[in-house]
């Protein structure tokens, strides 16, 4: 009674039809028309459903909404066609972009290998410039070796040199001693054929430890032979 007083004998097309036009252009407002006639037509009846009987317990209470089918809306020809073209278009777009995605994607793989090439490389390189730098200290370690032992022979040749002149030195210095020059003098006279007498002796006779004698140097005497 108080349902009909408030809003007469149509209060159905008010609270419930009514309602119905009022949702259905708010939802197509926050929709494109491809979400309303495809991607969520499926959830329109629910929703709407959910809607009306919210405002029922409300306004209404005591009503209540069994259930709510929506028919696909017939779409006016120059509405469909424009749509289908736009539809056209953005598949167009949504391909074109897909291909520049995957354009860029191949072109970011470039770069990427590019990149990871030249770093190998870089790292081939640093890899055979330090072997050639630990070539190059082993060789110069080498020479340092081989120098040294050359070094070595030489001071163990110069050492060996050093102390045979050392050891002839110090043979000549006694091969060159007063005693071995009086001996050597006395074995040339020994072996010397000639005789001298009196002034006619050589004076390199009497240099020396022999001209200190009295009896070297003077005049020969010689005795007349007898019948």
């Amino acid at each position: 009674h108080n349902m009909v007083k408030n809003y007469t004998a149509d209060y159905d097309r008010t609270l419930i039809f009514n309602k119905v036009h009022h949702e259905l252009n708010q939802f197509c407002s926050v929709h494109t028309l491809h979400e309303v006639y495809i991607d969520l037509f499926d959830q329109i009846d629910e929703n709407l459903k959910t809607a009306l009987q919210s405002d029922l317990n409300e306004l209404a209470p005591g009503l209540s909404i069994q259930a709510v089918r929506v028919t696909k809306p017939k779409i006016p020809e120059p509405i469909r066609k424009n749509y289908e073209l736009m539809e056209g278009e953005k598949t167009k777009l949504l391909i074109s972009i897909e291909h520049q995605k995957v354009v860029e994607k191949d072109a970011e793989t470039d770069r990427k290998k590019a990149l990871i090439e030249a770093e190998k490389e870089a790292q081939v390189a640093k890899i055979q410039y330090n072997q050639k730098i630990m070539e190059k200290e082993s060789l110069q370690r080498m020479a340092a070796i081989e120098d040294e032992m050359h070094l070595g022979r030489e001071k163990s040749r110069s050492d060996a040199e050093f102390y045979q002149m050392k050891r002839q030195a110090e043979a000549n210095k006694l091969l060159l001693s007063k005693e071995f020059l009086e001996l050597k003098k006395y074995e040339a006279l020994a072996t010397n054929s000639k005789v001298y007498y009196g002034q006619d002796i050589p004076k390199m006779f009497t240099m020396g430890g022999c001209y200190q004698d009295p009896n070297l140097g003077a005049p020969a005497k010689i005795d007349p032979p007898t019948d």
